[in-house]
This record gives C-alpha cells, structure tokens and sequence, in this order.
C-alpha cells in the first residue's frame, strides 16, 4: 500500500497523525549545579525537641512528562557523611556506626520508575531508598512546576528503623520518633 501526499498541507496533517498517536516521551533532566534553591532536608525530634538537616551535595537526575507520569524515572544520590543539622556534636553521632555508618555505607541512593498522577499538579514516585545496605519502598509526593529552569517540591516519610538508622540505645522511639520527615526542592536543566 502507497500514499501519496500531494500537497505540503497533507504532508504537514499526515505528521501530524503520527505525531498524535504516538505516545508522549519524558523529557531528562539533571540537578541544574549552583542553582539557588535545590535542598534536601530531614526532620525529627529528640527528647521532644524538633531539630532538622540538611544532606548537601545530593544529585538528582529525572526523567518527567507530566502528560505521562508512568514513563518517568527518579534518581538520587545522597552522600550521608555531609549531613548537617547545625550542632557538630549530633553530626558526628549521625556519621557514627548507630546511625548512618558512613564508614561502611557513604551514600544512600532513591530510584523510582513511573510516577502516579494524584491530581491538581500533584504526583507519587512510589520508589526504593536504599540506606545502610537496606532497600525499602518509599513513597514520594510532589508537585512539578515546568519552566527553563523546572522545579520538583517533594515530601517523604521514612521510618529510620526500618532501615537500622538509631539503632542500639537510640532505638527507643520515645527518645527519637520512628518517623523521619524529609522534603527536597530541586531545580533541574534540561540534560
């Protein structure tokens, strides 16, 4: 079978149908380097006291289209000896053997392939954080701004024990709650 396309207006409607019913493809992305804003913080509280930090250094790469969440994939790498919580004391307990054991794990890493959409520009990477040798799934909700410079705003919540995170004496979750908050914006570039 042949088609002939006389005109240039049947070429251009002909691309067009094939255009259409192809599936949409999501754009890739990487953490845009000294762009003001990226952050990747954690939450909890000790004693009753709330205190947060900061993991710096952290990279991200993202293959999104919001039109088709499915087809998107998420990787973070997150190097856990830079954790800063503002009280060098309780940084060096977060690098020591009960928490993080950056001498035997360095790096934790997050990876999610397709995303849910959850409505009113809202999204889920229901994905895998691997911490302390330890893979477990994690949910993460965020919301997708598109631009030259798009930005991911995330949230997640982990449960440290689940990873071995406190373990020993600080494994009373009176002392320190189960429940981990964490929260990422990154600002990406086109790859």
């Amino acid at each position: 079978m042949s088609i002939k396309l006389s005109t240039p207006s049947a070429v251009a409607a002909a691309l067009a149908g094939l255009l259409a019913a192809s599936p949409a493809m999501a754009a890739d992305y990487v953490q845009a380097a000294g762009a003001p804003g990226s952050n990747l913080a954690f939450a909890t509280k000790y004693d009753g006291e709330v205190f947060a930090g900061t993991f710096p250094g952290f990279s991200t790469q993202l293959s999104f289209d919001p039109a088709n969440p499915a087809a998107g994939s998420l990787d973070v790498a997150i190097p856990l000896a830079g954790a800063r919580s503002g009280n060098s004391d309780r940084d060096s307990t977060l690098q020591g053997a009960d928490f993080f054991d950056v001498g035997k794990f360095a790096t934790a890493r997050y990876t999610a392939k397709g995303f849910r959409a959850l409505g009113n520009d809202q999204f889920a990477a229901d994905g895998t954080l691997e911490l302390r040798g330890v893979s477990k799934p994690v949910t993460l909700t965020f919301t997708w701004t598109p631009g030259t410079q798009p930005v991911l705003k995330g949230k997640a919540t982990v449960k440290r024990l689940d990873f071995g995170v406190g373990g020993g004496d600080w494994a009373d979750t009176k002392t320190i709650p189960d429940e981990t908050a964490i929260s990422t914006v990154v600002t990406f570039k086109a790859k």
